[in-house]
């Protein structure tokens, strides 16, 4: 009889090591092993772009005597030239004042659009909406020649001010289809009540829609900020001299000299011009993922 009790005991304590074990193995091989597989390669060329910053020139150009992965003996050459022997400071500056007038620009133009296509509701506005989305599609390599003629008869070829106003161009309308979606999930509701009180349209969306939409505005300027900050083919087109270019293209054109590649101060530039975008999603990411989930639930 005791031996008759026994026996279920000792299955019963050896079932659970057996799920626990299988789960952790389950775990490591769905969970843990492909997301360090995804942060290795997500981050390996930030990883490969700050060794190379700081590895002095004979390191760099010969891998049979030192390790391409590891820094022998690390310098600061690279970043003293690229800071103090270059306009690199300033194109650093150009680029911040272009990403933030762009978008500046952007988020109020395309908050005026969302809200009048989607709460107006007048008619023909869903294809309105659809129209403005459609016309982010429009690949910028079509775009560019038209409006480089147009940037030209207005003087400001060669100008910070030419970017600032062309970038919205290929923001507005993703802005645009993203507020509208959010807006959305506003609750009607509550502009119906203040028009009601009295509330005038803009009233509204000034203190009700707009403090309510603030995970979505800031979802609408990352994006904005991150495509100014990075854009390339406006910037190469519509600017000539040195000193008036943004970070992708400078460090393209002033640091490459006929075939000679000064690897260790692009690599530096690329670093440095990586971070204010990094800096700026570290800030807003808690707003950058709430606005994933709407604004309002009912």
């Amino acid at each position: 009889m005791t031996e008759t009790v026994a026996q279920p005991t000792a299955v019963a304590n050896t079932a659970p090591d057996t799920m626990a074990w299988d789960s952790g193995l389950r775990r490591l091989m769905m969970i843990y092993l492909p997301l360090g597989c995804f942060v290795l390669i997500l981050l390996f060329p930030f990883y490969w772009m700050a060794i190379t910053s700081f590895k002095p020139n004979a390191e760099l150009m010969n891998y049979k005597d030192h390790n391409p992965f590891w820094i022998s003996s690390p310098t600061l050459a690279h970043i003293k030239h690229l800071l103090f022997e270059t306009a690199y400071p300033r194109w650093l500056k150009t680029t911040m004042l272009v990403a933030i007038g762009s978008t500046t620009l952007s988020l109020i133009a395309s908050t005026l659009a969302a809200y009048a296509i989607e709460r107006l509701r007048f008619r023909g506005g869903p294809y309105v909406g659809l129209g403005i989305y459609l016309a982010y599609l429009v690949p910028p390599s079509i775009l560019f020649i038209p409006l480089a003629t147009v940037v030209v008869q207005f003087g400001l070829f060669d100008s910070p001010m030419a970017l600032i106003l062309v970038y919205p161009t290929f923001l507005v309308p993703f802005c645009t289809w993203l507020l509208i979606g959010y807006f959305k999930s506003i609750p009607y509701e509550l502009e119906e009540c203040a028009l009601v009180d009295g509330a005038t349209r803009l009233q509204i969306l000034r203190r009700i829609t707009l403090p309510l939409a603030v995970p979505g505005l800031i979802s609408a300027g990352i994006f904005s900020f991150t495509l100014s900050w990075n854009e390339f083919i406006y910037a190469l087109a519509f600017i000539q001299s040195g000193a008036n270019k943004t970070v992708p293209v400078a460090i393209l054109t002033e640091l490459v000299t006929g075939d000679v590649y000064q690897w260790g101060a692009l690599m530096a530039g690329s670093l440095l011009g990586s971070l204010p975008v990094a800096i700026f999603y570290s800030l807003f990411v808690d707003y950058y993922v709430s606005s994933l989930t709407g604004a309002v639930k009912e």
